[in-house]
């Protein structure tokens, strides 16, 4: 997957460059997300013993726990702590690993892999909640032997701990395994979310930030209320702590949401504004796997469906002429066509039976591409449209099928150019040139399914024959004179009448023009 550097779709959700590692060696990511499931999960059974403790510090009831329960508890949540990580360590990342072996073997995952690495962080978190959900029988078990007083308020203090650390085990899971799952949502555009979507995560965020402090607050006041022992000052405290912790902790838990969520469509936003300035190439990381990536994922379907009928586009206008192309896609597509006065310059090469007998084909054709090279970019800088090529001839049309104010006086100068340049840069493919005004019709002809955009009429006849006379005049280059009196005066004034000629084909004389 390819990104732009330039663009903030390579970050992650909690900002900083997560991910990186997608463009990191296999066995690098492997050790670093591994690292950071390890460091995870330490850090989460750290902070969740630390709750317990703080909770218990606010909630113990007065005198506060015996010397026999502060005792037993003092080597049980340490040993706890550190049996929870062997465990998880154990069970939690080598199955996280195990899952995401499609990665370490270089290949694309199938479906079920891909739906099974998005719930990495689910399987993990589950995990945590297993352990954190003993803890709490074993530790609320044994303060029903050792003091059973306060036994409730251990059951609480633990629970609530283990609400916290299993919404920390899912944020850090997520927040580790973003290059993976960006690897996993690499070119695919999933029908659904993949994981538990915007709905869990913002649950979680919530009981983090705001949930399990508030319960916290609710519980101190009713274990107050109930056993009436507990002093002004000692509940002033408790609210105090938890109060604070609700506003620094919730803010942060915010901040973190925000960034979550915000993020992802930045990317979008951002890969917007490239495509609005017309770079169709933009495609962004997918590497969240909820509705946030399905946007992501969507964006890159778009800018993919974009950049082929971009392609198309081009291709189209490259074959009809841009003119024609932008016209077919403005206006219905159908036969027929109007009458219009149009100049037509019409060019052919000089021999070019006797060159292609006496040439390699590569030859010709690369003598062939040097010439239309001059005549397609001439007629294009006079505003003109090349309509096709005929073997070894180029028709050209002014004046349709866009409007072209002074079509004869463009014709002329586009005759005059092309004659010159041809003589400096393809001086071993000499070329007779002819232009004629007149009335033509132009329009599609051919069948409902197939045809092409043309111009027919007497002008067109007119610049063939003045072609063939071309082949044999000084300069190589005729114009009748009715497209010289259409041209505006200083054009004209390059121009002077020579003979009157029956063309082959028609019944009346034209006046021949040639340049001065």
């Amino acid at each position: 997957m390819h990104s732009s550097s330039d663009t903030p779709a390579r970050t992650g959700p909690f900002g900083s460059g997560l991910l990186g590692p997608l463009d990191q060696d296999v066995s690098v990511l492997r050790r670093r997300v591994q690292r950071l499931l390890t460091a995870a999960l330490i850090a989460t059974n750290v902070i969740g013993a630390l709750v317990v403790v703080g909770l218990a510090a606010l909630l113990m009831p007065a005198p506060g726990m015996s010397g026999a329960l502060v005792r037993a508890t003092a080597i049980a949540v340490p040993a706890y702590v550190v049996a929870a990580v062997v465990v998880g360590t154990l069970w939690g990342t080598r199955g996280a690993l195990r899952t995401l072996r499609w990665a370490a073997e270089g290949r694309r995952p199938t479906e079920a892999e891909r739906v099974a690495s998005l719930r990495v962080p689910l399987r993990l978190t589950l995990m945590q909640a297993v352990l954190w959900g003993l803890a709490t029988l074993v530790f609320a078990a044994l303060a029903v032997l050792l003091q059973p007083a306060v036994a409730l308020t251990v059951f609480l203090v633990v629970a609530f701990a283990s609400v916290v650390v299993c919404a920390i085990a899912y944020l850090f899971g997520e927040f580790a395994l973003r290059p993976y799952a960006a690897r996993a949502l690499a070119g695919t555009a999933p029908p659904r979310p993949l994981s538990g979507g915007v709905n869990l995560r913002m649950l979680l965020f919530w009981c983090l930030g705001t949930g399990v402090p508030v319960a916290g607050l609710v519980v101190t006041a009713v274990l107050a209320w109930v056993r009436g022992d507990v002093s002004t000052t000692k509940l002033a405290v408790s609210v105090i702590a938890l109060g604070l912790v609700v506003l620094c902790f919730g803010l942060l838990v915010t901040v973190f949401t925000a960034r979550a969520v915000v993020n992802p469509i930045s990317s979008v936003r951002h890969a917007l504004g490239r495509v609005r300035a017309g770079d169709f190439t933009v495609e962004i990381p997918v590497y969240d796997g909820t509705e946030l990536g399905l946007l992501q994922a969507g964006f890159n379907d778009m800018t993919a469906g974009l950049a082929e009928r971009e392609r198309l586009r081009d291709l189209f206008g490259r074959h009809v002429g841009r003119e024609v192309a932008v016209e077919a896609m403005r206006t219905s597509s159908e036969l027929g066509g109007t009458v219009r006065t149009v100049s037509v310059l019409f060019v052919d090469l000089v021999g070019s039976t006797a060159l292609a007998a006496s040439r390699p084909p590569e030859e010709v054709v690369g003598l062939l591409n040097r010439f239309f090279a001059v005549v397609v970019d001439e007629v294009d800088r006079h505003e003109g449209l090349v309509n096709k090529f005929i073997g070894d001839a180029a028709l050209a049309v002014f004046g349709a099928p866009a409007p072209l104010g002074d079509h004869a006086t463009a014709a002329l100068a586009a005759g005059r150019a092309i004659a010159r340049r041809l003589a400096l840069e393809v001086p071993d493919g000499p070329a007779g040139i002819g232009v004629a005004t007149g009335d033509a019709v132009a329009g599609n002809v051919g069948d409902p399914r197939r045809f092409e955009y043309t111009v027919i009429g007497d002008p067109v006849n007119e610049a063939a024959r003045l072609t063939e006379l071309a082949k044999n005049a000084p300069g190589r280059l005729l114009a009748s004179w009715t497209a010289v009196a259409a041209a505006s005066a200083g054009e004209a004034g390059h121009w002077r009448a020579t003979e009157d000629v029956t063309l082959r084909g028609r019944s009346r004389p034209t006046t021949l023009a040639s340049p001065r």
